[in-house]
């Protein structure tokens, strides 16, 4: 079997963000540029802000390699999922059939585009104090449940707990 494509995807394949304009195009007050990187844009981190761009990386858990990449000016990382799904059946060859994510992914369109696609996700539905498990879930799912009360319920299994709690230990020491 021939290896795929490596090619570098378009740069336009992943969300971006424009200048802040008026209906009219024209720049509205506030709006900043940096001259030195025009692509770049003020972002939130850590409680400050900095001119940058937004990373994605998506990791083959056995072999601890990144199987995909993504940069945009573009913050939020709930835009990103689908682009980075793109990138990683172009160079992987498909997709995972299971895949964890931080909260910065979580949305229900994400955990329907990953059902659709086969993919039995772990997102994380929000941040947790440090240290501190959620206590466990007992009893029957509600029938009217939405997808975030489902996807915590599936997060607070023995089996789902078991598979989120890996996720620092594959994504962040590639990015070390």
């Amino acid at each position: 079997m021939e290896p795929p494509d490596l090619e570098p995807l378009a740069v336009e394949a992943m969300p971006r963000r424009g200048l802040a304009r008026k209906a009219d195009g024209t720049p509205t007050r506030k709006t900043q540029r940096n001259f030195t990187d025009p692509d770049s844009h003020l972002m939130q981190s850590g409680g400050s802000h900095l001119q940058g761009y937004n990373c994605q990386v998506a990791v083959d858990s056995d072999h601890q390699v990144i199987v995909a990449v993504g940069v945009s000016n573009q913050p939020p990382d709930v835009e990103h999922l689908e682009p980075l799904l793109q990138r990683i059946g172009a160079s992987a060859g498909g997709v995972p059939t299971v895949m964890t994510m931080d909260a910065g992914y979580w949305s229900e369109d994400n955990v329907k585009v990953c059902a659709d696609q086969g993919i039995d996700a772990y997102i994380a539905t929000g941040r947790l104090p440090h240290g501190q498990p959620p206590p466990p879930k007992r009893g029957p799912l509600p029938r009217d449940a939405d997808a975030r009360t489902r996807m915590v319920r599936k997060l607070r299994s023995k089996k789902g707990a078991a598979i989120y709690a890996r996720r620092k230990a594959i994504v962040e020491p590639v990015n070390g």
